[in-house]
């Protein structure tokens, strides 16, 4: 009890070194909390924004991958031939009864949509989709409707918004059984989309929906490749029917067995396998990082320490003089050490979860 009073009061008469002995110790601990902290949230946004998104009992079928990690990769993913409406439907014969819905959508981007004198920026997107586009997505109509199979038959020229675009185009007017303007097309607008939020800063609202068949009466059948969305009655069932589609499509596009696909399968846990991959490799740097700033401060103890040990060589002598013993002046020397690393990670624990 009496070396801990004396390692006590020698922090005390060398405050300032005990201090910046200690901001170390925070710093490093801090450092490594947030750092778990943000990469959690991070790994939680992005699971929650893929599976709000993509149901986790649906898949898609698409030309590319949902993650392409160069140019090199996108143009060896270019050369696949397009998916078309023709595969699709002989995809969705095959299926039939086996599968809950399977849809179809193309998209093209920087669009202008126009309402009288008002115009968005070049940076909203379209979607030309199937009736079975909107359950297989999550997207719920907050007011008029989704277009149906009527509609679709018909080429109706009707569209459905998104949340964000229709209050930018509208504000405060019903915008239900107006006409907007996309690329010289009038379209009706016939719903608006319930609000889905950002992601990572970006509207995921900026967009429309019009049937499949009156997109590509606007832009052309073979203007870019398809993208089929298929989900099950069960998620028992989501494995199996992952094979199976799989199966049926090599047969549709005639793929040789053993060739690799000329397709990519997306679900849930591929997209986030993709991601996982891609953010270890920031997680661990991240670490690195947090833990050399936290052996910075183990090394800031230990030249503190061999400092003070250096400074109060009087000191040493005059107690060996009077009895200490060398464990004893080594004791109160790593009780030093320990409170000032003990008070130092306690408030680094405390600031980093507050």
């Amino acid at each position: 009890m009496e070396i801990l009073k004396i390692a006590l009061q020698a922090l005390k008469t060398n405050k300032l070194r005990s201090f910046l002995t200690i901001l170390g110790i925070i710093v490093g601990i801090f450092s490594i909390i947030s750092i778990s902290t943000i990469l959690s949230m991070l790994q939680n946004t992005i699971e929650s924004n893929v599976t709000s998104g993509l149901g986790s009992d649906t898949f898609k079928i698409r030309k590319f991958p949902a993650v392409i990690m160069s140019h090199e990769e996108w143009l060896e993913f270019r050369k696949r031939e397009d998916i078309t409406v023709d595969e699709y439907q002989r995809f969705k014969d095959k299926l039939e009864g086996e599968a809950k819905y399977i849809g179809a959508e193309q998209w093209v981007y920087g669009k202008i949509f126009k309402y009288k004198n008002k115009k968005t920026n070049p940076d909203m997107s379209l979607c030309g989709a199937t009736v079975e586009y909107f359950p297989n997505n999550q997207l719920i109509a907050a007011s008029g409707r989704n277009f149906n199979n009527q509609d679709y038959q018909r080429y109706e020229k009707v569209i459905v918004l998104g949340d964000a675009l229709a209050k930018f185009l509208f504000e405060d007017q019903d915008p239900l059984g107006e006409e907007i303007t996309v690329d010289g097309d009038k379209l009706r607008v016939i719903g608006v989309l319930e609000k889905r939020g950002d992601w990572f800063g970006q509207s995921r609202d900026n967009f429309a929906v019009t049937p499949l068949s009156t997109f590509q009466n606007m832009f052309g059948k073979r203007a870019r490749s398809i993208d089929i969305t298929v989900s099950v009655f069960n998620k028992n069932e989501y494995d199996n029917m992952l094979e199976k589609a799989s199966g049926y499509f090599r047969t549709i596009r005639k793929v040789p067995a053993g060739d690799p696909e000329n397709f990519s399968i997306i679900s849930n846990e591929s997209v986030l396998a993709e991601i996982d991959g891609i953010t270890k490799g920031i997680r661990i740097g991240a670490y690195v990082i947090a833990l050399i700033a936290l052996l910075a401060a183990g090394v800031g103890i230990m030249n503190i320490m061999l400092v003070s040990v250096t400074e109060r060589t009087k000191e040493i002598g005059i107690r060996k003089a009077i009895g200490a013993k060398r464990k004893n002046i080594l004791v109160q020397f790593l009780i030093e050490s320990v409170v000032l690393s003990l008070f130092g990670g306690i408030i680094g624990i405390f600031l980093g979860l507050i």
